[in-house]
């Protein structure tokens, strides 16, 4: 791995670890067992990196949450799509959990950042309404136009501040894998009342299933 993309994954981990107000370029360096200023070769400051590690997170947004086809969604199990889906979910929360935990903190302090963040949920909220309606082709939920987008942004706010939410309401709260499945079970919890008997169907086994994962 060449040494950009060892700093880049080393800070996120270390971010992830220790939260990123705790981290400096220096415990980075020391982290990796290079010198500071081979790290500033690469990188003139903190931000600098953040910039690159929310490069990777909205790229992986883009792939893991771009609508199928109907054809191909027809020939897959709704479960097996919805799963897909959530876990995908799943691994953004907890592969960059320290930004979804200091979002407005990390936004507030870099106002190119956030300009990059909106046009990334942007982005995310058009595949995500894409999503809901192919959900609502294959007859899962029954919704009109301004109910799908409705509920598209409730669960997309839900997934955006789960981590943030839970940080707040307790100080020496561990952002544990446990803690996020907690959140998926919470999006399907949103959607279960007001699925079809097919899709609530759906919906208590992909329940059933993260409730096994927390144990």
């Amino acid at each position: 791995m060449k040494t950009k993309d060892r700093i880049i994954h080393g800070a996120l981990t270390l971010f992830n670890e220790n939260g990123e107000r705790n981290i400096t370029t220096n415990h980075i360096a020391a982290h990796l067992e290079i010198s500071p200023g081979n790290l500033y070769y690469h990188f003139r400051n903190k931000e600098e990196i953040i910039h690159s590690i929310f490069n990777n997170y909205a790229q992986e947004l883009k792939i893991r949450f771009q609508p199928i086809h109907l054809d191909e969604q027809a020939k897959t199990p709704n479960f097996q799509v919805m799963l897909n889906y959530l876990d995908s979910i799943f691994v953004l929360m907890w592969s960059y959990r320290f930004f979804y935990a200091n979002l407005p903190d990390i936004l507030g302090r870099d106002q190119t950042l956030q300009l990059k963040y909106l046009q990334a949920q942007q982005d995310l909220n058009d595949n995500l309404i894409s999503i809901m309606n192919n959900f609502r082709h294959a007859k899962l939920i029954e919704l009109d136009d301004d109910e799908l987008a409705a509920l598209t942004k409730t669960l997309h706010l839900v997934s955006s501040c789960w981590i943030n939410y839970q940080t707040v309401m307790s100080s020496d709260v561990k952002i544990t894998e446990a803690v996020i499945y907690q959140g998926m079970i919470q999006m399907l919890n949103v959607v279960r009342p007001i699925a079809t008997d097919l899709g609530r169907q759906q919906i208590l086994e992909l329940e059933k299933h993260y409730k096994e994962r927390m144990k």
